[in-house]
């Protein structure tokens, strides 16, 4: 039997909240955790609750979605966080992701699209709802957030084939953090799969001497 996802809910708005967790307890795939009303409750009950996706508005008291996001992702950086938000603008929505979000859907989206979201995010993909995307621009690789020296070398590593616990014996990390930075470099590069790293890699001269797919 498949694990449910565990989806835990995190918006100041009480209507907003229980509307979201009532279409959510239709899936019989999803498991609505809880529903918090700032970021700082979500920090506070996030590890024990143990979400899969956190559905996060931005605007809140106390502690605001991206602070709240970036600090949840220090600690748990498997969490998937999706921003669930009334704001459309290439600021907001850039912003959210750059601090390490999974994806961005507007309030006003029809309610399935928040499920589609969710499996999107699951999957390991990065989900913008069709008003987000419209108003991000892809970015121009001289515009892309730049590689750290680490995240480039795990690159290497990764393209070459080696998987993520090869990787971390070889760099004497644990099998986490070059997940966490993994995410990172996808993130970072707009790729959602090992073979598009692979690709990148070939392409931008990254694999350069290692004799790899030659």
């Amino acid at each position: 039997m498949t694990a449910k996802t565990r989806v835990l809910i995190v918006d100041d708005h009480p209507m907003v909240a229980e509307g979201i967790q009532s279409i959510l307890e239709g899936y019989s795939d999803i498991d609505v955790v809880g529903t918090l009303n700032d970021g700082q409750d979500a920090v506070d009950q996030a590890l024990a609750l143990a979400p899969d996706v956190i559905l996060m508005d931005l605007n809140m008291p106390r502690l605001g979605g991206i602070s709240a996001t970036e600090i949840l992702l220090e600690r748990a950086p498997g969490t998937r966080i999706l921003i669930l938000s009334m704001h459309d603008s290439p600021e907001y929505i850039s912003t959210a992701l750059g601090h390490g979000a999974c994806g961005y859907v507007l309030k006003d989206v029809p309610t399935d699209e928040i499920k589609l979201a969710i499996d999107a995010v699951m999957r390991g993909e990065r989900y913008l709802c069709t008003g987000a995307q419209g108003r991000l621009e892809p970015p121009e690789d001289d515009e892309r957030e730049p590689l750290t020296g680490r995240e480039q070398t795990i690159l290497l590593q990764l393209a070459q084939g080696k998987s993520n616990k090869e990787v971390a014996i070889e760099l004497d990390i644990s099998v986490r953090t070059v997940e966490t930075h993994r995410k990172n470099i996808k993130r970072k590069l707009g790729i959602s799969t090992t073979a598009g790293l692979t690709r990148y890699a070939l392409e931008h001269g990254v694999l350069q001497g290692t004799g790899v797919g030659l």
